[in-house]
């Protein structure tokens, strides 16, 4: 792909993200409690939200990375990103990661966003596999991804290390042939 896809859903618009995005994603990824089960730290500047927007285009050039800036389709605000990182492409294997708007959580938009990632993964990436690394303590996360059709798969002790302490993570995946 040349040109970084669009995907469109009932209430949603997933689209490539652009500097102009950089103050609502540095208020996202600046939040506590969006950034309590990450896996990496708050962001504290704009410099390091254009490093992110940065790395993403990079990642993209590389066909390493997709990021999708969710936006609504009726106002145009961008509300959260997510998207496919970590591509091992000998394998067909791919992990998934996202993050919404604290004020926007609890309307099913992550949801309907992954219902739109998921089949472009299986479709147009090709993937074989979807990994999803989720912290225990994060029941809403859990649940979504169960929703969509993951399996949990088990513990991985002290895996990141954000906040000044490791965290562990539990390892969900979701493979082409169950979705």
């Amino acid at each position: 792909m040349e040109k970084f896809p669009e995907l469109v859903t009932k209430r949603l618009r997933l689209r490539e993200l652009k500097e102009a995005d950089a103050p609502i994603l540095l208020a996202i990824f600046s939040n506590p409690h969006t950034m309590k089960y990450y896996g990496s730290e708050r962001m504290t500047g704009m410099e390091e939200v254009e490093g992110m927007l940065m790395s993403f285009q990079k990642g993209f050039e590389q066909k390493q990375v997709y990021r999708f800036g969710i936006e609504l389709k009726d106002s145009g605000e961008l509300i959260g990103t997510c998207g496919f990182h970590n591509w091992a492409k000998r394998v067909n294997r791919i992990e998934m990661g996202y993050e919404l708007e604290q004020q926007k959580e609890g309307n099913g938009y992550m949801s309907e966003a992954l219902s739109a990632i998921i089949p472009f993964a299986f479709r147009e990436l090709d993937v074989h596999r979807i990994g999803a690394l989720i912290h225990p303590n994060n029941a809403s996360s859990r649940k979504l991804v169960k929703k969509l059709g993951f399996r949990e798969e088990g513990l991985l002790r002290d895996y990141v290390f954000a906040g000044g302490e490791y965290m562990d993570l539990i390892m969900h995946s979701l493979l082409k042939n169950e979705w």
